[in-house]
């Protein structure tokens, strides 16, 4: 059984759109409570890890994934906004400037775990005010790091993308999945 240790519908959706079947768990974990002022690509793959952990310390048979993504804006981690007024805030400061898009992931079976780190490199076109504000409303990206959504809407907003994933951008880097999915024995197309 592959069990996706996430509530994120973003992930949930990149399993499904790549045919690999899958069961989704909450991972009972407080992510609040474990930044610590790691770098983000620590703090992503610690994340990612205490993720998987939490469901996999339950399910060992299990091949469990965990995920975790920040955005980081000259040193500054962004999460996720969850409010309207902290988009419009985001979006704000990424207007006009590049900044990275840090995906960790750990996957676990029994006692073996394999991490990766995918950072992707972004560029936002300049943006008007009234602009941030329209994007904002028909995307209603309050539960994205960095306020876009790439899938979506969001790539309207970018003048260049640097990533070796596309799919990282989105929350989980399948190119990496499907490489330790492999070196599990799990047969893929």
């Amino acid at each position: 059984m592959f069990v996706l240790a996430s509530t994120s519908r973003h992930r949930r959706d990149l399993l499904t759109r790549a045919g690999i079947p899958f069961e989704a768990i909450a991972p009972d974990i407080d992510e609040e409570a474990m930044k610590d002022g790691r770098p983000p690509e620590q703090l992503a793959a610690y994340l990612a890890h205490a993720k998987a952990q939490s469901i996999a310390k339950h399910r060992p048979r299990d091949i469990v994934v965990g995920s975790d993504q920040i955005a980081v804006h000259r040193g500054e981690p962004l999460g996720k906004p969850g409010t309207r007024e902290a988009a419009l805030a985001q979006l704000g400061r990424l207007a006009g400037d590049t900044h990275r898009l840090v995906t960790a992931m750990t996957v676990m079976r029994g006692g073996e775990s394999h991490e990766h780190v995918e950072v992707a490199e972004l560029t936002m076109r300049v943006l008007s005010p009234a602009q941030i504000a329209r994007y904002v409303e028909l995307d209603d990206p309050l539960d994205c790091a960095g306020s876009y959504r790439l899938e979506s809407r969001g790539v309207m907003l970018f003048e260049k993308i640097t990533s070796n994933d596309h799919s990282a951008i989105v929350g989980l880097p399948l190119l990496a999945l499907v490489r330790i999915l492999t070196h599990f024995g799990v047969v893929l197309p």
